[in-house]
C-alpha cells in the first residue's frame, strides 16, 4: 500500500501574515538602532551647543567661516572673523563650536 501525503494546506491566516510582517519589523528595529536613534542623539547634542553658545567662543559657520564670538543675540551672534571686522551669523547655521582652550596641532 502507499501511502500519499495529504497536500499541505496554506498556513493559518494570523500566523502566516505574522510570519511574513516579522522580518519587516525586525529590519524597522535594527535601522533604528544603528541609524535613527545616533541621528537624534548628533542633532540634541548640536541643538545644545548652539544654545550655550557665549562670548569668547571660537566657532565655524556652515559657510567654513571661523571666527570669536563677541556677542549673542535671541536667534543671532557677533563673530569676528579678523581684526575689526565683525559679521552677524544666524546661530542655527553655526556647526561647530569650539572650546576657547583648543590650540591647533602644530603649535
Amino acid at each position: 500500500m502507499m501511502m500519499q501525503a495529504a497536500p499541505a494546506g496554506p498556513s493559518s491566516g494570523t500566523m502566516g501574515a505574522l510570519l511574513t510582517f516579522l522580518p519587516w519589523v525586525a529590519i524597522f528595529g535594527i535601522f533604528y538602532v544603528l541609524m535613527i536613534r545616533p541621528q537624534q542623539q548628533r542633532v540634541k547634542q548640536h541643538q545644545a551647543a548652539i544654545a550655550a553658545v557665549k562670548k569668547g567662543d571660537d566657532v565655524i559657520t556652515g559657510g567654513g567661516i571661523r571666527g570669536r564670538v563677541t556677542k549673542v543675540m535671541d536667534d543671532e551672534a557677533e563673530v569676528e572673523i579678523a581684526q575689526g571686522v565683525k559679521i552677524r551669523v544666524i546661530k542655527s547655521t553655526i556647526t561647530q563650536v569650539l572650546t576657547p582652550n583648543t590650540k591647533p596641532a602644530n603649535d
